[in-house]
């Protein structure tokens, strides 16, 4: 199916489903029940940017950037960009020992309850068999169909499926080719390099931060935007995600009119597959209640009343595999998982597996450390909704995108709470002794709430629990050996 055949079908579909192209319509899309009850998910960075493994997976913009890190190291190592161009990595990109069923597996034991491949980052590479695009991983590269592979995988193992595309930012992410002899200007290879559209907005990393201005001059053409619909609704079409992620850009003014198309395709599509679907987004790309709100790195500092979601990866680095990356510890990501879900989100955490397809060790320990967390505590964590209040103490977020590198300094004073059929979940996040009092639960007078059983999960008991003006006071038979939050079920008479 040709761009001017497939314009065709999506109009159709639009103009015979029940969702419009416009945002009334599209606000009456509802969140998935599935994802508000899933609240972990996978994301995985995997492309040609594995096989260089140096700096981030931006690397194939920067390495024709003259001064830059990389360009430095693609010269010492790979040679000169003219001579050796980012194209020449996909047969270095083998994917020889990549097994899907390992990795969902994995992904299970972490206790994950969905997984999302990023279908095509910045790059241009798609790493699922595409009519539309000739430089992807079914024909070049691994010559596997990657992302159908990982779908039938979460298929067999009952994880739900869902799928992130980056494409919007090749309108101008290989533009630093255009400053040097390189093979982006070689027109051979346009149809991979993109237009690599070149102007100071979208060339300088200390000026990055106009991509959010909605009205920046730095703008893709008409052309693009056609083209980039199409593919979009092509990934919809081959891969049938549960979740369609998008990074930024599009929140560009520019996008609003495919954006509204996408969306009405992409929902009255779901309707026919009876699928449950909804879209990630940053920024203002959508209003609110059309899709879901997504910040990445980063968190809310209090309840949301939509379900919203935070991505961020293991690696604090890269979202991609680089050979020195640093990685947090699982209990950075547990208690990260918590806060996120006491205000009503879900986490989406990141791996970057190597260039021959394997996790790597400092993944995977992070993963089945979390799975074993998750399998004496998950009960406060699935199917919950945020309590009256999100938690007590000192700790909190700081409010935006970028933010959770560093491990928040959480004492036995911090907790968070979850809510689920009658019980009230208090995680205690850094707990440091036997005794615990959380001061959310204190006695308040005629207006008091009442409470029955205290218990707690895991290895522990219970030896007393009492109210008064303070808190509840709750003693356990020892102090917890693990320094990762414990969890209080709780239950409301």
């Amino acid at each position: 199916m040709d761009h001017k055949e497939y314009l065709k079908l999506i109009d159709e579909t639009i103009d015979s489903g029940r969702y419009k192209a416009d945002w009334s319509s599209l606000s009456g899309h509802k969140i998935p029940e599935w994802y508000k009850k899933a609240k972990l998910g996978i994301f995985i960075h995997w492309g040609i940017y594995s096989v260089p493994a140096y700096a981030c997976e931006w690397y194939p913009r920067w390495m024709y950037c003259e001064g830059s890190r990389e360009y430095e190291f693609h010269k010492k190592n790979f040679g000169d960009p003219k001579d050796f161009g980012y194209k020449d990595f996909i047969p270095m990109f083998k994917a020889e020992k990549f097994d899907a069923e390992a990795w969902v597996e994995l992904f299970k034991k972490a206790g994950a309850k969905y997984v999302m491949p990023v279908c095509e980052h910045h790059d241009g590479f798609a790493m699922y068999d595409t009519d539309l695009n000739r430089w992807n991983a079914a024909k070049m590269g691994p010559c596997r169909d990657v992302v159908n592979e990982i779908h039938e995988a979460c298929d067999k193992n009952d994880l739900v499926f869902c799928g992130s595309s980056h494409r919007a930012e090749h309108f101008f992410f290989m533009s630093m080719g255009r400053t040097i002899d390189c093979d982006v200007n070689d027109e051979e290879y346009r149809d991979f390099y993109g237009p690599a559209y070149l102007c100071p907005e979208l060339s300088d990393t200390a000026v990055f931060h106009t991509l959010e201005d909605v009205f920046s001059d730095a703008k893709p053409t008409d052309e693009w935007l056609e083209d980039w619909l199409v593919r979009t609704c092509e990934l919809i079409d081959k891969c049938k995600p549960s979740i369609l992620y998008f990074d930024t850009w599009i929140q560009h003014a520019a996008f609003k009119p495919y954006l509204k198309k996408v969306c009405a395709y992409y929902y009255n599509r779901a309707e026919e597959w009876g699928k449950e679907v909804t879209i990630n987004y940053k920024h203002e790309a959508f209003p609110q209640g059309v899709a879901t709100f997504d910040v990445e790195r980063g968190a809310l500092t209090g309840i949301s009343p939509m379900p919203w979601q935070t991505d961020t990866a293991i690696g604090r680095k890269s979202w991609g595999y680089v050979t020195d990356n640093e990685f947090k510890p699982a209990r950075q990501i547990i208690c990260d998982l918590i806060d996120i879900v006491s205000k009503n989100g879900m986490l989406l955490i990141n791996v970057g597996p190597k260039p021959d397809g394997t996790i790597t060790d400092e993944e995977t320990n992070v993963l089945l450390e979390m799975g074993e967390w998750m399998d004496v505590n998950g009960e406060g964590i699935y199917d919950t909704v945020p309590w009256k209040v999100f938690g007590e103490g000192e700790v909190n977020n700081t409010e935006g995108s970028f933010q959770d590198n560093e491990e928040k300094l959480f004492t036995s004073g911090d907790f968070r709470f979850t809510y689920k059929n009658g019980y009230v979940y208090a995680f205690c996040m850094r707990p440091d002794s036997e005794i615990f009092l959380i001061k959310s639960l204190k006695i308040k007078g005629e207006r008091d709430i009442v409470t029955g059983s205290v218990e707690v999960l895991g290895e522990y008991d219970v030896v007393s629990s009492s109210r008064d003006e303070n808190g509840m006071k709750i003693v356990l038979d020892k102090k917890p050996s693990s320094d990762k939050p414990v969890c209080f079920k709780i239950a409301m008479a």
